[in-house]
């Protein structure tokens, strides 16, 4: 019986041990969108200032749980005018909303270090389900001797379906591509 319970208290502390929280290494992080305009080109935004984090207990992140949330206000197109425009409240309405949010509900390996993330995105106001593609790029230890995880993820999300922008779909497409890529620190 003893020996049961040293076994057990031995497995709990080695699932324990590698439980951790990952935060975004912001200087080698980037949240990015694309969307088409006219028909003809695509316009890249970047959003400046936002948190992610993953929590994790297991080692090849399977059971990974990551949050994200973005100042809508630090949107660049690179473009002041447009800029300006997306604070406004037929897009992104910046001062009743200030803030996106995306929180995983669950995570789905589709083969080597590839899953499908779902999770509840908030924009405007409106929370919808979403599923992105998620891979774990690698792990390693920085020169500070900190465990280091990088991903890169990207999906698809109609913009009209968060009442975001009433211009017709040959101005600037409903559909907008996502795409995070980063390194995020153990803590």
């Amino acid at each position: 019986m003893k020996k049961a319970v040293v076994l057990v208290l031995s497995l709990l502390a080695s699932v324990g041990s590698f439980a951790q929280k990952w935060s975004a290494d912001k200087a080698h992080t980037k949240v990015n969108f694309t969307v088409t305009h006219l028909m003809l080109s695509e316009v890249d935004g970047t959003f400046k200032n936002f948190d992610a984090s993953i929590t994790s207990s297991k080692e090849d992140f399977s059971d990974a749980v990551f949050e994200l949330t973005i100042d809508a206000k630090s949107v660049t197109t690179n473009n002041e005018m447009r800029d300006g425009h997306l604070q406004k409240a037929d897009m992104f309405d910046t001062e009743k909303f200030p803030t996106l949010t995306f929180k995983s509900t669950s995570i789905k390996s589709v083969g080597p270090k590839k899953f499908q993330l779902t999770g509840d995105l908030t924009m405007k106001g409106v929370t919808k389900p979403v599923t992105i593609d998620l891979t774990l790029i690698g792990t390693t230890t920085n020169r500070q001797g900190k465990k280091v995880a990088g991903f890169k993820a990207s999906g698809t999300i109609n913009r009209t379906a968060f009442g975001v922008g009433a211009m017709p779909s040959a101005v600037v497409s409903e559909e907008v591509e996502l795409r995070a890529s980063g390194e995020f620190v153990a803590n």
